[in-house]
């Protein structure tokens, strides 16, 4: 899955970022993300950390084939006001991975928290969150 791909990412105009950087997806300066304020809009700062815990889990679960994958819950707090560029960064607890990959094989399905930073074009943290995704095998893949 390209979480770039997805019809409501392309049309925000979200971008991928170079894995070393850190930044896993941003969403470019424009007057079009601005709220009254003239800073990036709170709805904007979401979907970028919720494409940001996208591609993170897409990238160390690797083929999301056969699986659904959604997100259960999103918990953020507004740091900073953004201007500019602002990117996501996310991370998950040590073991987590394997946590998800021993429950999905036993159960079929399973939980994982996905840590968020949005930060703007100076690196400053503007969003945090914790994003929660529930992942299941798809109907099809368990022969219904």
């Amino acid at each position: 899955m390209d979480v770039i791909a997805l019809p409501f990412n392309r049309f925000l105009g979200l971008e991928k970022e170079f894995p070393e950087s850190g930044l896993l997806v941003s969403l470019p300066a424009s007057a079009q993300y601005t709220n009254h304020l003239g800073t990036v809009h709170a709805s904007a700062l979401l979907a970028v950390a919720e494409a940001g815990s996208a591609e993170l889990l897409v990238r160390y679960v690797g083929d999301v084939t056969g699986y659904v994958p959604v997100v259960r819950r999103l918990e953020a707090k507004f740091r900073k006001p953004a201007r500019g560029r602002v990117s996501a960064r996310a991370s998950v607890e040590p073991g987590a991975f394997s946590r998800l990959s021993s429950e999905l094989e036993a159960k079929g399905r399973a939980l994982i928290g996905i840590s968020v930073e949005v930060v703007d074009e100076d690196g400053i943290v503007v969003l945090s969150a914790k994003v929660e995704w529930f992942i299941a095998r798809s109907v099809e893949s368990r022969g219904c």
